[in-house]
């Protein structure tokens, strides 16, 4: 049986841990909702330039350079996959969800006889593929900040990536990441950003009502199609990384917080629990005492 002074140096250690997960608590729901604002507002835009750029791979335009991030090199052998994880953890199972499917599909990947290279960002992800996979791993991102990525490192990763794809290192790039659906809720989601995921477009669009025929919308371009792609394209593949940035610092936020509030509520019964116990222990010694003085007297 534990001594009541361990007993109160066990209650005292919790009570510690819990007032630190309440105010990690309530750290993360102040920035979840700044991070969700930014992901919600990037949405729109990102999805509606991803149509019209799909909308124009279903068209007769073609093009070497620049225009190839739109329909790829028509080839699909060797992959650049870019799983997106935290710096930090205490956020539940936010991190290992990313690293286990990336884990599987890269995998699934090579089963097929492909090869793949990957590019990490987030030092959860880079500890992660560091220890299994050292000899695929290009480059890492790390220190997003706690307030997440901005542009400017958005545009960094973008930059690596279509460099490297015009230097020919890989045929097609799939970021995997988790979504932002509510505080409590993140979906695994895999986004093939070379070339253009035209496939998944067209289910999306599918999908919404038929009246705003948004799949025939006609689009005109000055000075021309070709000369407006060049300067699109590229920044499509920083708009769409950025997206992604946003979406998993939302996601890390809303995970923190529920796994800290989680961890605070049970915190509070492990010391009502562990009180419980404190007062039967000392009520047992203080028995134990009495039949002591009790037997003592009487034998006397």
């Amino acid at each position: 049986m534990p001594s009541l002074k361990d007993l109160k140096v066990q209650i005292k250690s919790v009570g510690s841990t819990k007032k630190i997960t309440s105010a990690m608590k309530m750290v993360a729901a102040s920035k979840l909702r700044r991070s969700q604002e930014r992901a919600e507002a990037a949405r729109p835009y990102s999805l509606r330039l991803e149509e019209m750029l799909a909308s124009l791979a279903s068209s007769n335009i073609s093009g070497e350079g620049v225009v190839s991030l739109l329909k790829g090199n028509g080839k699909n052998d060797r992959y650049l996959v870019v799983p997106v994880t935290a710096d930090r953890g205490l956020c539940g199972g936010f991190n290992s969800s990313i690293n286990r499917d990336a884990y599987k599909y890269i995998n699934a990947i090579e089963n097929q006889g492909k090869k793949c290279n990957i590019i990490t960002i987030g030092k959860k992800s880079r500890d992660f593929f560091k220890r299994i996979m050292k000899e695929k791993i290009i480059e890492s991102f790390v220190d997003l900040g706690t307030a997440g990525a901005g542009y400017d490192t958005a545009s960094q990763i973008s930059n690596k990536i279509q460099n490297l794809y015009f230097d020919d290192k890989f045929d097609v790039c799939v970021f995997i990441y988790n979504k932002f659906i509510s505080a409590i809720t993140q979906e695994v989601s895999h986004q093939q950003l070379i070339p253009l995921d035209i496939g998944s477009q067209e289910e999306k669009n599918e999908q919404k009502d038929e009246k705003k025929e948004k799949e025939n919308a006609i689009y005109i371009y000055e000075p021309d199609e070709q000369t407006i792609l060049k300067d699109l394209l590229p920044k499509n593949v920083s708009i769409q990384v950025f997206k992604i940035l946003l979406e998993s610092n939302a996601g890390e936020q809303g995970a923190r917080m529920a796994a800290m509030d989680n961890a605070t509520r049970n915190a509070g019964e492990m010391i009502d629990s562990l009180t419980l116990k404190f007062n039967r222990t000392r009520q047992a010694f203080i028995t134990k005492e009495l039949i002591e003085i009790i037997s003592g007297a009487e034998s006397v």
